[in-house]
């Protein structure tokens, strides 16, 4: 993704003042820091034969370290005029009912959000919306109560076990099945209201209802040991619909990015509308920093997690260095249902183990850890693990490190007519993208 920049001053001015500022930082630090440096360049002495690799990998970290006394801001490159509303609204394609207030909100949340209106931020935006949802904030979806319906038919016990446990969820969702039959009338029962909803929202509300029912009626908690469960923290801990609004924006990144103080009902609503799905959705595509030369690896991050190009790109280069096949999905650590990392070393990270004693690098299995814990991060990018990958990558296959790639994910759920994966989605997105730049080419600003 291109950087922008808030700065006016002359092109050539501000490359010798920023130059110059530079030398500035470095003198002072080398001044600063002399005599650590001299002992520890001493210690890399008594190493032995990959002491060249260390002393790089000591050089590299430094220039990192130097990299981030300047703008950190991924979207900060060149010196570009910022689009209004009006021109916002032109982006958007004319098929969308009320584009000039579509165009408003995206105006206020980059305004908010301090997102510079480029025309390529502002294209990234439409182009996820677009693909995502048409610009309707809450969409219908077809067949969306059919499938709801078979899906907790077929799979409802196999859920409730993978999230509270066998002793837990398996008498649960004898109940749950219990009361999609028979409540509130037989007559009429959740199962039968859950076949005619048309669309996220109505069939959200609709989980929301019967888990209200159950946490109100379900008294054998206290047995099971299941009381934790009871009231909000159960609804929202069983309700599947996870991705809302027209962004399609996971509800744990809405919790942990809330606009404003509001329960989890009210913070579920609010993505059902047009500001607050935009208002999220914005944000988790564009408040993070990454340096991808092309915005489809952006698009790539939107569906398939944070930096996965990135990452998975980290993984391709340990595969060509080891000759150990990785799946190429951008996920470094595996983790539980509360996100959290698993204890249980992944491929990849045995893979680096591998890779690191092999060429007698000094990064310890608890040091590995602590970095791969950042693979969400752009600080990843400054750990010595990913510092030494990109180093051997150069050295030993002769290339420059690769920064992005393609994860290889596959997409799916009951939303979906198929599998489908996420380059397939990037692309359609990307598309969509290239067709909102060609009509802003035709913008004077």
């Amino acid at each position: 993704m291109q950087r922008l920049n808030y700065l006016t001053v002359d092109k050539d001015q501000y490359t010798y003042i920023f130059i110059h500022f530079k030398l500035d930082i470095v003198y002072f630090i080398i001044s600063m820091s002399s005599s650590i440096s001299r002992r520890v360049f001493t210690s890399m002495k008594k190493i032995g034969p990959q002491k060249n690799l260390l002393r790089s990998v000591f050089l590299i970290s430094i220039a990192y370290g130097l990299t981030a006394c300047g703008n950190g801001s991924w979207w900060s490159h060149d010196d570009e005029p910022t689009l209004e509303s009006d021109q916002i609204r032109s982006l958007i394609p004319n098929r969308v009912n009320d584009r000039k207030s579509w165009a408003k909100d995206i105006f206020d949340i980059t305004e908010e959000l301090k997102i510079p209106r480029s025309k390529e931020n502002v294209c990234t935006i439409i182009a996820v919306v677009d693909q995502e949802s048409n610009f309707i904030a809450n969409p219908n979806v077809p067949g969306l109560g059919e499938k709801a319906v078979k899906e907790v038919s077929s799979r409802l016990q196999e859920k409730f076990e993978a999230k509270l446990g066998t002793t837990i969820g398996a008498p649960i969702a004898e109940y749950f099945q219990d009361v999609l039959k028979n409540q509130p009338t037989p007559e009429d029962n959740y199962l039968k209201q859950m076949s005619r909803v048309k669309n996220e929202k109505e069939l959200d509300v609709l989980y929301r209802e019967i888990f209200d029912y159950m946490t109100k009626h379900y008294h054998i908690s206290a047995l099971t040991g299941a009381a934790k469960f009871v009231g909000q923290d159960f609804a929202e801990k069983l309700n599947p619909i996870t991705t809302l609004g027209s962004m399609q924006v996971h509800i744990n990144y809405a919790k942990d990015n809330k606009r404003s103080s509001m329960n989890i009902n009210q913070l579920r609503d609010d993505l059902y509308t047009q500001y607050g799905g935009l208002y999220y959705g914005i944000h988790r595509l564009m408040m993070y920093p990454a340096d991808y030369e092309k915005p489809i690896y952006r698009f790539a991050d939107y569906n398939s997690g944070m930096y996965s190009s990135r990452n998975a790109a980290f993984q391709k280069m340990i595969e060509k260095i080891t000759d150990i096949d990785l799946d190429l999905d951008g996920d470094l650590l595996s983790y539980d249902k509360n996100g959290d990392p698993r204890p249980a070393l992944t491929t990849t990270e045995k893979a680096l183990i591998t890779l690191f004693s092999k060429n007698n690098v000094l990064v310890t299995s608890r040091q590995l850890r602590n970095d791969l814990k950042k693979e969400k991060e752009k600080g990843f990018e400054k750990t010595q693990t990913y510092i030494v990958v990109t180093k051997l990558y150069k050295e030993k296959i002769g290339k420059d490190p690769i920064y992005a790639i393609m994860p290889e994910v596959v997409i799916s759920g009951p939303k979906l007519s198929r599998d489908y994966n996420t380059n397939w989605y990037a692309s359609r997105v990307n598309g969509r993208y290239e067709t909102c730049m060609q009509r802003a080419k035709r913008i004077r600003t």
